[in-house]
């Protein structure tokens, strides 16, 4: 992809990654997927540009970032909701904006959600690793997270986009609703264990991260004293560690692990825990 134009990085914020679809496919080497934790969002965003689907994006965490183009350009802020600013002024959030070369596109913290992606048309210019231009923060593969002072590269933008464009946006629901189904360690724990993941009232930890959502709340007590061997884990397992609390592995997620898997998150339900803050509730329902 060639660059067409390029922005400075003015503020970073608390965690800002280039993610695209992720690079699946590669676990036999030790690789995880990456990729956007909320794909509907980019997918979004980056068709209101006329992007393709899988087009690089910028993910944001609960503080936003802001960056300034050499050249105009016309992007989209989309997933969690937040206020934005071009050169001072607000614009608007979820729908194509106009940034003129030299204006400081400034994407505000979450009011709503934790992630907000900002597309760009042309997409973000990363150089690919193994077909994916994401930042994997487990293995270190794709580009560095963002630093006040980085310039990213974006590619020749596919067509002219058409001003305003708007289309509807989910917010984050009040409560997370993650549907697992059982294992594939799940004899690993004792029936009453399986019970209280099921009716268990549970909340996002604030040690959430892209790695895993892990939870607060009733912990799960292992049946079994024996250790586990290392084995291949998959995105949306429920881990559960020695100290009983679970943790949903998302994207960045590691490829082996020695904790059993009491169930696995079905995948379509893993971009609402994505947007899922610290202190929202969760339940698991059996699928």
């Amino acid at each position: 992809m060639t660059a067409a134009a390029a922005f400075t990085t003015v503020r970073s914020g608390a965690l800002t990654t280039v993610q695209d679809a992720g690079r699946p496919g590669h676990a036999h080497l030790g690789v995880p997927r990456s990729g956007a934790l909320d794909a509907p969002a980019m997918r979004l965003a980056n068709r209101l540009l006329g992007n393709a689907p899988d087009a690089a994006v910028l993910e944001t965490t609960l503080t936003g970032c802001a960056l300034r183009p050499d050249r105009d350009v016309t992007a989209v802020v989309g997933g969690a909701y937040c206020p934005v600013a071009v050169g001072g002024r607000p614009a608007a959030w979820g729908a194509p904006v106009r940034v003129p070369a030299g204006s400081v596109l400034d994407v505000g913290a979450a009011v709503a959600g934790v992630r907000s992606y900002v597309a760009v048309a042309g997409g973000i210019a990363a150089e690919p690793v193994l077909g994916s231009r994401s930042t994997d923060l487990l293995s270190g593969l794709g580009p560095d997270p963002l630093r006040d002072g980085d310039v990213v590269a974006v590619g020749t933008a596919p067509r002219p986009v058409p001003l305003p464009v708007a289309a509807p946006w989910p917010g984050p629901a009040p409560e997370l609703v993650l549907p697992v189904r059982l294992g594939p360690r799940a004899d690993w724990f004792s029936p009453a264990a399986l019970r209280t993941l099921a009716s268990g009232a549970y909340r996002v930890s604030p040690h959430s991260n892209r790695i895993g959502l892990r939870m607060e709340g009733p912990p799960l007590q292992h049946a079994s004293t024996g250790e586990l061997p290392s084995e291949g884990m998959v995105l949306g397992a429920v881990q559960v560690p020695p100290d009983g609390h679970p943790v949903v592995f998302l994207n960045d997620h590691p490829t082996t692990g020695g904790y059993p898997v009491v169930a696995v998150v079905l995948e379509p339900a893993l971009a609402a825990a994505a947007q899922a803050a610290a202190g929202t509730p969760v339940r698991f329902v059996l699928a």
